[in-house]
């Protein structure tokens, strides 16, 4: 039986919380009513309410009570009821959540999860994707998977990591991504990427639900002759060097695709390390593909016009098999 997205995080919370009674859950209606997206639906009936904790409409109190049960113990996974409201919280995650194990060695298991993303017509504060104002902070793991197999074996690494992890979960992705799932108990190590397609001409490397334009795109230039070679990275904090030089010393031009905006996007970074790690396998410039550096607009054709398409990535590697 296929699982969806949004079910494979909930069976990896359930599972982990089976597993270790120090995890629990803590977020705004996350149990009677089972999440706004119901990702932890059933839970509170399983696991009761001292272990998924509904809280007031404050996500600064929801990071604060999470560090403080971290540094005691425990392993909370807090819920942001929309990924946009985690800048309530970001002192708390930057300067709290990132720094504790460096300045006094001590453990930080915390994960912080919720909805993210656009091209569901959520508007400019219900379809964001802040994961690069995390990544930037030393001391902090994000993870932004794009598979049912991959979401739910990366948040069972995120709940074990003795480390602050933010876990961006693609609300498109949730009903629409099904696949068959292991029975056994498995998990994705949180740092290493995958080669979802191989390919021979231009490789496109991106995360979370732009993997899926990359394959659509893919699909297209076949019929052509053109091989896409598609890299998903599962996890943009820390990056997977070792696979993005082996994917561009194997093609020799990359397209770089993320929904999140251009500017400060992590296509820069990747970009840098292309270019201190492989630069003489470059048989073309590096290609970015983003949004535009504009709020998410909540029009449906202006929402389109702002996110990357499948055209985008067609037309860049045609020009670039070109070069």
């Amino acid at each position: 039986m296929s699982t969806t997205y949004l079910e494979a995080i909930r069976q990896g919370l359930w599972e982990e919380m089976e597993r270790d009674s120090s995890v629990f859950c803590i977020g705004e209606d996350i149990g009677i009513y089972g999440g706004a997206f119901k990702v932890t639906d059933g839970l509170i009936d399983r696991f009761g309410p001292e272990r998924v904790v509904d809280t007031p409409i404050a996500e600064t109190a929801i990071v604060n009570a999470a560090f403080g049960a971290a540094i005691t113990g425990l392993r909370p996974v807090a819920e942001f009821q929309f990924i946009d409201f985690i800048s309530c919280a970001f002192n708390q995650i930057t300067n709290l959540l990132a720094r504790a194990h460096y300045r006094w060695g001590a453990p930080v298991p915390v994960v912080l999860r919720g909805p993210c993303g656009g091209g569901v017509h959520g508007g400019p504060f219900h379809s964001q994707n802040p994961e690069m104002y995390f990544a930037h902070t030393p001391g902090l793991k994000v993870v932004c998977p794009a598979t049912a197999y991959d979401a739910k074996g990366l948040i069972k690494s995120a709940i074990r990591d003795n480390n602050p992890v933010l876990f961006f979960e693609h609300k498109f992705l949730y009903r629409r991504i099904k696949e068959d799932l292991p029975k056994h108990d498995y998990t994705v190590p949180i740092g290493t990427a995958r080669v979802v397609r191989e390919g021979r001409d231009v490789s496109v490397i991106t995360y979370a639900a732009m993997l899926y334009v990359a394959l659509e795109a893919a699909d297209i230039l076949s019929k052509e002759g053109i091989q896409l070679e598609v890299v998903d990275l599962r996890t943009i904090q820390p990056l997977d060097r070792d696979t993005i030089k082996g994917t561009v010393e194997k093609t020799n031009r990359v397209i770089i695709l993320h929904e999140d905006t251009r500017t400060g996007g992590i296509a820069g970074e990747i970009a840098a390390v292309i270019n201190e790690d492989c630069f003489d396998s470059l048989d073309a410039p590096i290609t970015r593909i983003a949004s535009l550096d504009t709020p998410v607009p909540f029009s449906p054709p202006l929402e389109e016009h702002f996110l990357p398409k499948v055209a985008d990535v067609v037309r860049e590697a045609r020009r670039l098999k070109a070069y």
